[in-house]
């Protein structure tokens, strides 16, 4: 596979199967054996085959308000605008009723997103064609604004939780398109570095995760090291852990990024940014809360073309230790998991 922006597309592939365990099962395993060009004809392929999937499973369904005139009583009577109706010498009845419908969020952004790629150039013409087809099967199924998807109310049961890879990828690329006011559509920006960032840290975790429960990973949030009585706790930021490892009488924090730069340049010279530096150490120094001093943190950078970063360490001479690494992702993935290894061996 090539490589876009420093990262072989294969290597997003096998991230996203780590973060979602149904790309090892059903038709998705497939996938490993392919070349991809481009990381949005990867997203074609993954949206084809889990679309595909789930039409055998049927499409989901969920209630969806309904309000029509009709001759008998269905649901709850609407007064007012039957008796509207009767002054207009029209003797139906306006009723307000819950109905299963395909026609549903989940279902509107599978489309949407669908039809973004069948429009992108970048996407090969077999995947546009196997999107095409399948859309055929979406025809009680009405585009939404993608400008008005309110992401985080989205919620996944039982009966829709097939869907939550899916729309975690329509998510990826929806977030990447910007309505150009020159020619009034839309078109892909560059893969942003934010989302990267966000599966790159739901990577490390699903890692240690899988390969190594014994260390309890877990994405903890931790609690400010302070009197909460005498103190003014509303003033505070949250401090969100993105990995937390414990093994045995000590814990690690480690912090992932992703930038397409990782050094900053000060006084001449490239240095550790500033600020991940003072927040990698303050989630050590307030998770160590009796001051035992064994809580390790590390910050992990997603290794780019722009910078060369040896493996740095900072000990304290409270006890602890501040470890840099870096981890590259244009490497076969079995090198990025010796990588992953060696960080906790």
């Amino acid at each position: 596979m090539t490589e876009d922006k420093g990262i072989l597309i294969r290597n997003v592939y096998y991230m996203l199967a780590y973060a979602f365990q149904e790309l090892r099962q059903n038709n998705y395993v497939e996938i490993e054996g392919e070349t991809f060009d481009d990381i949005y004809d990867l997203f074609a392929e993954i949206l084809a085959r889990g679309i595909s999937y789930q039409l055998k499973q049927g499409l989901y369904r969920e209630y969806v308000a309904k309000r029509e005139s009709m001759q008998t009583i269905r649901g709850k009577i609407n007064i007012n605008e039957t008796l509207a109706n009767r002054a207009k010498n029209n003797r139906q009845i306006v009723c307000d009723y819950d109905e299963l419908s395909e026609n549903n969020l989940y279902n509107q952004i599978l489309l949407t997103t669908a039809n973004i790629l069948i429009r992108h150039t970048e996407v090969k013409k077999d995947k546009k064609a196997k999107l095409k087809q399948l859309m055929l099967f979406f025809q009680n199924v009405q585009e939404t604004d993608i400008r008005s998807i309110r992401w985080n109310s989205m919620r996944f049961d039982r009966n829709n939780r097939n869907y939550s890879m899916l729309i975690y990828i329509c998510y990826f690329i929806v977030k990447e398109w910007l309505l150009t006011t020159d020619e009034g559509k839309f078109k892909l920006r560059e893969f942003s570095d934010e989302h990267m960032n966000r599966l790159f840290e739901k990577f490390v975790l699903a890692y240690y995760k899988k390969h190594h429960p014994e260390f309890k990973p877990c994405a903890k949030q931790i609690d400010w090291n302070i009197d909460e009585e005498t103190s003014d706790m509303s003033i505070l930021p949250i401090m969100q852990s993105d990995i937390l490892l414990t093994m045995g009488e000590r814990s690690l924090i480690i912090d992932t990024k992703y930038y397409g730069k990782v050094m900053q340049e000060q006084y001449g010279r490239e240095t550790i940014r500033n600020g991940h530096l003072y927040q990698i150490r303050t989630y050590v120094n307030e998770y160590d809360r009796e001051h035992k001093h064994n809580v390790d943190g590390m910050l992990l950078y997603a290794k780019t073309k722009k910078d060369e970063l040896d493996d740095a360490q900072i000990n304290h001479r409270d006890g602890y230790s501040i470890y840099l690494r870096a981890l590259d992702l244009n490497t076969d993935f079995e090198g990025i998991k010796r990588r992953l290894e060696g960080f906790v061996s």
